[in-house]
């Protein structure tokens, strides 16, 4: 998909890895400035010597979780210009029976998957209004709609991500500024092929049988039959940031998972 954002100031949370790597070399690639933010200088310089191939792309360490790295982070982004895209990907995930969620786990999702967004929005938004220009894109996923049982805390966080961005958006009344969340569905990132391999190994079979397993045992109202690309997700949040008219939305991109013509 092809968007001239040439000059644009974008920050992507998470940005080292899977959807939030794929983001950065779409951006890049459409000619914006893009400053990948990570926790680990190690893993930020090596997605630095990739995607310092399609683009102007720098980096800046900070862990999102912690308020005050945060705030280091949006003064940093903004030093020599204004943000005009802000993307929040960082996320984690967790698979655990409900039962034995503790509160510490509870808080920690939220405090990844939420509040990260929450205080950076807070830092974002208020300049964006003021100059009638800005786009914020916070991706949740599928499952803050279609909430998944094994994985309760994390879909909840998804949902309050969409209501977030829903709330976001109407205070953007009149102005040129967009709030948008995006909800992949499941996705082949680094993390997955990782799990998928170790399985495969268990169980002595090839990681296409498993993953075809998997979508035929635990997604079966899935339209694609298949996980998602991360630059097919990517596409979707250039899309976001460069249509001035989608506003308020939650765009799915999940492969049909979602059973509903809304």
């Amino acid at each position: 998909m092809l968007h001239d954002l040439s000059g644009k100031s974008v920050l992507i949370t998470g940005g080292t890895a899977g959807i939030g790597r794929a983001t950065a070399r779409a951006f890049a690639a459409s000619g914006a400035r893009v400053i990948v933010n990570g926790r680990s200088a190690e893993r930020l310089d090596q997605a630095l010597a990739e995607l310092g191939r399609f683009g102007n792309v720098t980096g800046i360490v900070a862990d999102v979780t912690d308020p005050e790295q945060c705030q280091s982070l949006y003064a940093t982004a903004t030093e020599n210009a204004p943000l005009d895209i802000l993307v929040n990907n960082v996320g984690a995930f967790a698979v655990c029976p409900f039962a034995e969620i503790t509160d510490d786990e509870w808080y920690r999702l939220f405090t990844v998957n939420v509040m990260s967004a929450v205080r950076l929005c807070r830092l974002a938004l208020p300049p964006m209004l003021h100059r009638h220009a800005g786009r914020i894109i916070n991706v949740a996923s599928e499952a803050g709609v279609k909430p998944l049982p094994e994985t309760i805390h994390y879909s909840v966080t998804k949902t309050a991500l969409i209501g977030l961005s829903r709330g976001l958006a109407e205070m953007t009344k009149g102005t040129g500024v967009t709030v948008n969340s995006v909800l992949p569905g499941p996705t082949w990132t680094d993390g997955v092929r990782n799990y998928f391999e170790g399985l495969a190994q268990q169980e002595g079979k090839s990681i296409d049988d498993l993953s075809h397993d998997y979508f035929r045992k635990h997604e079966p109202c899935s339209l694609l039959q298949r996980f998602l690309d991360p630059a097919e997700v990517a596409d979707a949040i250039l899309f976001l940031a460069a249509n001035p008219g989608v506003n308020g939305t939650a765009q799915r991109i999940e492969g049909g998972i979602i059973r509903s013509i809304l």
